[in-house]
């Protein structure tokens, strides 16, 4: 299940994103240079004392064309929806101010964990200043700098003390799957309409980190599926329920929460840049993928042209997407929903799929023969064996003289023979080198 999600919030110019780049530290870096891969920093998994969590820095959460308290209000309520601890962060120099005053009046009343921290104390004169801000009626402020790293570890041991303990629930081994996309391409509507295709409903399911109710419900075929709630696309009218940064962080939860998820475009506008960001965001986690289209019955013309059109375009967007499966269906018209549970199940069984190391070292030799490995300054990359050491994704540990000799395109390469040989469609496969005397 999902990791506990700590937000840090507060007024402008306090350091919100130089705290959460500070405590994200090098996790938050996206190491696979592949086009199209989102390098927003909104959301990051980070880790203390062993406890994960998420990190959201709604100080990333652009709400245009608002006065600056109202935006600030915005983003104190989106933590507290979210959240499962607060980070306040304040400004020593400047002192308790009265948006400060604002922000803590509406974390106080949310009931939620708030750990204050009083940002830019560089010296220990300084810090003696982080006293005046126990008037906020936060309890015991904390004095950090976040450009320095000082008092970065007493925040976070204040952190992890607040986190929920875990709720991971025994006994389910549905299929988790979630719809994610940007505003108004359909979720809403195919949730509907895949939910009334499968009307054997079991249950509801309570989630782990927040309020949403996850349904439960089995197809045609006896796979049992839990439908992720990206809690609050429901709530409408609120003003930041349309901004992209904040859709994006509803999908990084949901994607967290997924064994499968589906990304979801709108025929009818075509492909956009945040579709790329969120659909990035699924590839890095590792799940298993599948692209849906929907909207497909708003299409005029010769549909199966159109199609192929349409395939060759999203293959050229979403490289680093090639293994996900594509399916065009219509919410409306129900067009080949039917098709979609099944197509779950597949992914899900390939996301879960062990080789036997005789036959993975098989496709291994032949590979080699095909290929011979290269030279590189005059000494030539020796591959020993290879074995599978995880699931979901799959992961792939290959042994070599020296792992500096074996250049990217050459894994590459044995992943689409590892491809070829077995079939993982629908999830990412990694391949990890390693050093053998």
């Amino acid at each position: 299940m999902a990791a506990p999600v700590v937000a840090v919030v507060g007024r402008p110019n306090v350091g919100k994103s130089t705290l959460f780049n500070r405590i994200a530290g090098e996790r938050i870096s996206i190491v696979e240079d592949t086009p199209g891969v989102t390098r927003d920093r909104i959301y990051a998994h980070a880790e203390w004392l062993g406890k994960e969590f998420s990190l959201i820095d709604t100080g990333g959460i652009e709400i245009s064309d608002q006065p600056i308290l109202t935006q600030i209000r915005q983003q104190a309520e989106i933590a507290i929806d979210e959240a499962d601890v607060i980070i306040m962060v304040t400004d020593i120099d400047t002192g308790v101010t009265a948006a400060d005053e604002q922000v803590a009046k509406i974390l106080y009343r949310s009931d939620k964990p708030v750990v204050l921290a009083v940002n830019k104390a560089d010296n220990i004169a300084r810090r003696n200043d982080a006293y005046d801000f126990y008037s906020l009626g936060l309890g015991e402020p904390y004095p950090v700098s976040s450009v320095h790293g000082v008092g970065i570890g007493d925040l976070l041991d204040a952190v992890v003390d607040d986190l929920p303990e875990d709720k991971q629930q025994a006994h389910d081994r549905s299929i988790h799957l979630s719809l994610i996309g940007r505003p108004n391409v359909g979720k809403s509507s195919l949730v509907n309409a895949i939910l009334g295709e499968n009307r054997v409903i079991v249950s509801g399911v309570a989630g782990t980190t927040r309020d949403a109710v996850n349904t439960h419900f089995t197809d045609d075929q006896g796979h049992e599926f839990t439908m992720i709630d990206t809690a609050g696309m429901k709530k409408k009218g609120k003003l930041y329920e349309n901004t992209e940064r904040y859709a994006l962080m509803r999908a990084m939860r949901a994607i967290d929460d997924s064994d499968v998820v589906l990304v979801v475009l709108n025929a009818d506008e075509g492909i956009r840049e945040l579709d790329k960001h969120i659909a990035g965001y699924a590839h890095e986690a590792g799940k298993g993928v599948i692209i849906v289209v929907n909207k497909w019955d708003l299409l005029k013309g010769h549909k199966q042209e159109t199609m192929i059109d349409f395939t060759n375009l999203i293959r050229q967007e979403f490289q680093y997407l090639s293994y996900a499966p594509i399916i065009f269906v219509s919410a409306k018209t129900k067009q080949r929903l039917n098709k979609l549970p099944e197509l779950v199940a597949t992914v899900y069984q390939h996301h879960n799929r062990r080789v036997q190391s005789s036959t993975l070292n098989d496709v291994l030799v032949d590979a080699l023969a095909a290929n011979p490995t290269p030279t590189v300054n005059g000494r030539r990359l020796r591959v020993y064996y290879m074995t599978q050491v995880a699931v979901a994704p799959p992961t792939f540990v290959v042994f070599v003289n020296d792992p500096e000799l074996m250049h990217f395109s050459y894994l590459r390469y044995l992943e689409n023979k590892i491809r070829d040989a077995f079939d993982f469609t629908g999830t990412p496969i990694k391949i990890i080198k390693r050093h053998r005397q």
